[in-house]
């Protein structure tokens, strides 16, 4: 899923605190890049935690709602959850999978690697790329 947020950039030495008020966080960043790069990481470790967690995602306010002070900076930040979490979530689930012997017994004498194999496997199956 994918949504652009508004956040409030406010300069302060040496770069940017970041509010993002739709969850309530901040972060920040040394420089207006980073600070951004910050924000859209920000967003999607919070939003995945709520999506693990069963609650809903707060649907994005408009910029002009956003309360902000004279020298803050107000934009959007685009996030791509499902993105997002392929990129972070990469632990290993170990998985009990059954096969006949002789076909263990030819995939081993193959140097056969089953995690890989079954990876691309379910990828192709799924129609995932990557």
């Amino acid at each position: 899923m994918k949504n652009s947020y508004p956040i409030v950039l406010t300069p302060d030495e040496p770069g940017y605190i970041v509010y993002i008020p739709d969850f309530d966080i901040n972060t920040e960043g040394k420089s207006l890049t980073e600070a951004i790069e910050m924000a859209r990481d920000a967003i999607g470790l919070i939003g995945i935690v709520m999506e693990d967690e069963k609650k809903v995602l707060p649907d994005p306010s408009s910029v002009k709602a956003v309360k902000s002070n004279k020298n803050d900076i107000v934009t959007l930040v685009d996030v791509d959850f499902t993105a997002y979490r392929k990129q972070t979530d990469n632990r290993s689930v170990k998985k009990n999978c059954t096969l006949p012997s002789w076909l263990n017994e030819k995939a081993e004498k193959a140097n056969i690697n089953f995690s890989a194999l079954l990876q691309r496997a379910l990828k192709e199956e799924l129609g995932l790329d990557a």
